[in-house]
């Protein structure tokens, strides 16, 4: 008597018993589920939307915010004039005149130790000050040596700023010690290479902050702190996102920034601004079937740079998830696999795509991206059934 029939029957009952069973729900270390994770929006959508009150996820993330470290006047201000000013630091290239005299002229390069060495004088600090400080310390310096009775015009300008070494820490998206200003050979404007005198907005601690990936949504920008010489500068950085010019003071070689964290998700930043992540780099997964090597699954091809402050359902969006015949597609799923930035704990959320469209509250079960988040697409019921259908075919042809 043959098997077939027997083995038909077992592959019936096992094709409808898991085109029926559903997923469990990720489970996390952190109580995701109950908005309290790193942002309320990752939390379950456990009642319907005819129950719920409308977006309660920026009071829920706000709800654990510290009190700012930081206020609005004195002590900014005193720190943004001490720091504004243009200053020099290792590796600048100086071009140094005295009138009428061809002696000293030339250019100079800052030292390693911060010293500016002039043929016949002592050297002259140059780090942390200012191009007319020099010029008085080098006056002060030909009259003390006697090679000049009246005090003698000079000129100091910087001709080419160098990059600086920084380190930064904090809520930061990627804390470590950044290099910024420099630029690079094919970037170098000839025009501006020749003219007398130089500025450069790459050594800026805006360029600093987003070199080390930006601020993160949980990050104090009201005090952010620069450590420069033994003394410590708080800043507040929050015009950043109001529209208002900011306090992006000039950075020095051996400079240290920190951003202090308020332990909160604060849905106001997340947006582009000059001192937040460029984009978010989104590694996406939405294959029918398993691929057989790399190629198919077209590895190194499903990395997305998105606008910072995108959505999951942006993605989803973005990815194919959503759309096409509704027979086929509705009722598809997508997990979000994405990682406490406070914590260093990973977090795995699943959502029903259909449903959520449908949400008039969708906002509030939306999560934000966060840099280096990772998303995958699962198909509807009824492509899971034929592909399954598929499978079982094969085995049922097996003798």
């Amino acid at each position: 008597m043959s098997s077939r029939p027997k083995l038909s029957g077992t592959l019936s009952a096992l094709l409808l018993t898991t085109a029926c069973a559903g997923f469990n729900i990720p489970d996390n270390l952190e109580l995701v589920a109950q908005g309290q994770g790193y942002q309320a929006q990752y939390r379950e959508p456990d009642v319907t939307f005819a129950e719920t009150d409308l977006l309660r996820s920026e009071a829920m993330n706000a709800q654990k915010c510290l009190p700012l470290g930081g206020t609005v006047g004195i002590g900014s201000s005193i720190a943004a004039s001490v720091l504004r000013v243009e200053s020099l630091s290792r590796n600048d290239l100086l071009d140094v005149r005295i009138a009428e005299d061809d002696t000293f002229n030339g250019s100079y390069v800052v030292s390693r130790d911060g010293m500016l060495k002039l043929p016949f004088l002592p050297p002259i600090r140059a780090q942390g000050r200012s191009t007319d400080q020099v010029e008085a310390d080098i006056a002060n310096a030909l009259l003390a040596d006697e090679f000049y009775q009246d005090p003698p015009r000079i000129s100091v300008r910087v001709t080419d700023f160098a990059s600086i070494s920084v380190g930064v820490s904090g809520a930061v998206f990627e804390p470590h010690a950044v290099e910024i200003g420099g630029v690079r050979g094919d970037a170098v404007d000839s025009l501006r290479q020749m003219a007398s005198g130089a500025s450069t907005e790459g050594r800026n601690l805006s360029a600093a902050l987003r070199a080390a990936g930006g601020v993160r949504p949980d990050a104090d920008i009201s005090t952010v702190e620069v450590r420069r010489g033994g003394n410590t500068y708080r800043l507040d950085m929050r015009g950043v996102f109001e529209g208002r010019n900011t306090v992006d003071i000039m950075l020095l070689t051996g400079d240290e920034v920190r951003v202090p964290t308020r332990l909160c998700f604060q849905d106001d930043l997340m947006r582009p601004s000059p001192i937040s992540p460029p984009g978010v780099n989104l590694f996406l997964s939405n294959l029918t079937q398993p691929a057989q090597n790399n190629a198919g699954s077209a590895v190194g091809q499903t990395v997305r740079l998105m606008p910072y402050g995108s959505r999951f359902m942006q993605a989803v969006i973005d990815a194919n998830c959503v759309g096409g015949a509704r027979t086929t597609s509705a009722h598809r799923s997508a997990v979000l696999f994405s990682r406490n930035p406070m914590t260093a704990v990973s977090v795995v959320i699943e959502r029903d795509i259909e449903d959520l469209l449908r949400r008039a509250d969708r906002d509030d079960y939306d999560p934000y991206l966060l840099p280096s988040d990772a998303m995958a697409c699962y198909d509807s019921t009824v492509t899971n059934i034929a592909e399954i259908g598929r499978v079982l075919g094969v085995v049922a042809l097996i003798p």
